[in-house]
């Protein structure tokens, strides 16, 4: 085995260089896992950085001596484990999962492993290697700058051929032996992470401090914020008119729905039993006008449009079931035809829906009388119900399936008390009402999307994600919301003038966050 160990160092050793020519040119960590040293087996991972969230490395273990001479107690071998890892944030921090082969050259024997493994070891000795693959989850904690610790936890498949010797002489052979078996994995690490000061050069602006071209400076955490997505004059309408929604919420109808404790729509009024429109009944003229407002306004702007306007038509449960169906059509086709002689609007862009007899709406509102011990409201007028009466007209709510039978009973309860009082405190809005409700959409802000993206890039320690970054806002440099993050893709980029001078640029726009980098490189240089 010796022999065999000492083939190897060479190739170890050229590993190690491998792997150190490429660390100046991106992000590394370097591990050494705790539980591997308790085995005195030296150890030693690299992990370099593929982009923001991915990461490539292997980890290699090499123990060449002797547990026990005189027992002949012995776990020689040579351990390297590539992997691939991507992190479910940010590179090197939390949560991780990963792949990884393993490959292994070992002599063991008279080894007593935990928990019952491997118990072919405890009595002889096994020499061999194995191949196997397998996955495994973790998670990184930040303990300082370049300091962290790490748990990870795997299992691999793995296919092992070995020499099987009487371990006690050393010398009687048994032959050779070959099985497949689960390989666990169990890491407690400690990590270090460098990171590299950058030399600020920064040039002679007026009004700004020189520092010599040899004065290191220390490095700076600039402001950097995501930027707001464009939702065009819809979305600008929507923060103070909430009968806007984005089309992504949209649902159609169906009578299940309560539309009065959807509070974000408009409703319009109708006189009782008729579906003519009229703009100074009740305070239609308000709610039409903002309505016709707001379609304007948006099917002028080249960047939404209005995609559904949705109008319901309803009615109250007085009267044949037949006529109020009619009626409540009626009332939403009025409407329609009300708004398309205001606004030049196509039938295409209308729901029209006649909602029908608004039983779940009625039973809605005698199940709150209920909830709330029949109280009404003497401010305004609303006298007290008994809760009994109430709960008898929801149970037949409930159990009469034919509407107009449903109201025949509802009439004839306690003498027609309950009814009278129904009639004049519940029904009222529902005899003469329509809902309202404008879905809109929006051309895509596809240079907000780029911009964000690329400060999410610039938030990592990766400098090949820092130039992927500056790439992608040089393509949108024509946006103002673009120059802050441009001026920090700069600076991180080692190129301050332009960094600085795109802080200003946005600084005069207005951008409170590259005023407030002006000043953080100010005071760095003081």
């Amino acid at each position: 085995m010796k022999r065999n160990g000492h083939h190897r160092l060479p190739l170890l050793f050229l590993f190690w260089m491998l792997q150190n020519t490429i660390v100046f040119s991106q992000q590394v960590a370097l591990r050494n896992n705790l539980l591997y040293d308790a085995t005195l087996t030296p150890n030693l991972g690299i992990e370099l950085s593929l982009s923001p969230k991915w990461s490539l490395g292997a980890n290699a273990g090499l123990n060449l001596w002797d547990i026990d001479e005189e027992k002949n107690k012995k776990w020689r071998h040579l351990m390297v484990s590539p992997f691939l890892r991507h992190y479910n944030t940010t590179l090197f921090q939390r949560s991780f999962w990963s792949i990884h082969t393993v490959y292994s050259h070992y002599n063991v024997g008279a080894v007593t492993f935990p928990f019952g493994i491997y118990p072919e070891v405890k009595n002889r000795r096994l020499q061999g290697d194995l191949v196997g693959i397998g996955g495994s989850y973790g998670y990184n904690w930040r303990l300082s700058q370049h300091w962290h610790f790490e748990v990870e936890l795997g299992l691999a498949a793995a296919y092992t051929w070995y020499k099987e010797f009487d371990c006690p002489h050393c010398g009687t052979y048994y032959g050779p032996n070959n099985k497949p078996f689960l390989l666990p994995k169990l890491g407690l690490n400690l990590v270090w992470v460098p990171s590299r000061r950058k030399t600020l050069d920064i040039p002679r602006l007026e009004g700004l401090p020189v520092v010599a071209d040899d004065e290191p400076i220390q490095p700076i955490i600039l402001i950097l914020r995501n930027t707001a997505e464009n939702t065009g004059m819809a979305g600008r309408l929507q923060q103070t008119n909430p009968v806007l929604a984005h089309i992504s919420q949209y649902r159609p109808y169906d009578r299940t729905r309560i539309l009065r404790k959807e509070k974000d729509a408009l409703y319009v009024h109708y006189p009782l039993g008729k579906h003519i429109l009229h703009h100074d009944f009740r305070g239609n003229g308000e709610t039409l006008d903002r309505i016709v407002d707001i379609t304007r306004q948006i099917m002028a702007d080249s960047t939404s449009d209005v995609r559904i306007i949705q109008l319901i038509g309803l009615a109250s449960i007085e009267g044949a079931v037949g006529n109020n169906e009619k009626l409540a059509t009626n009332r939403a086709i009025a409407l329609k035809e009300y708004l398309q002689r205001q606004v030049a609007t196509p039938d295409s862009l209308y729901e029209v829906i006649g909602g029908g007899e608004a039983w779940a709406e009625f039973r809605d509102q005698l199940m709150e009388l209920y909830n709330n011990g029949g109280a009404g409201d003497k401010e305004k007028g609303i006298p007290d119900i008994d809760p009994r009466e109430l709960s008898e007209a929801i149970d037949i709510i409930d159990n009469e399936p034919d509407a107009d039978q449903r109201e025949r009973r509802l009439r004839k309860m306690k003498g027609g008390r309950p009814w009278q009082y129904f009639k004049r405190y519940v029904l009222a809005d529902q005899r003469n009402s329509g809902y309202i409700r404008i879905y809109y959409d929006y051309v895509p802000d596809t240079d907000a999307a780029i911009i964000n993206e690329a400060s999410d890039l610039l938030r990592t320690e990766c400098d090949d994600c820092h130039r992927k970054a500056l790439a992608m806002l040089l393509k949108v440099r024509h946006d103002k919301r673009a120059q802050n993050a441009l001026g920090v893709a700069y600076y991180l980029c080692g190129r301050h003038e332009e960094a600085i001078e795109c802080f200003r640029q946005a600084a005069e726009n207005g951008s409170a966050d590259a005023r407030d980098n002006l000043m953080k490189i100010e005071k760095m240089k003081k």
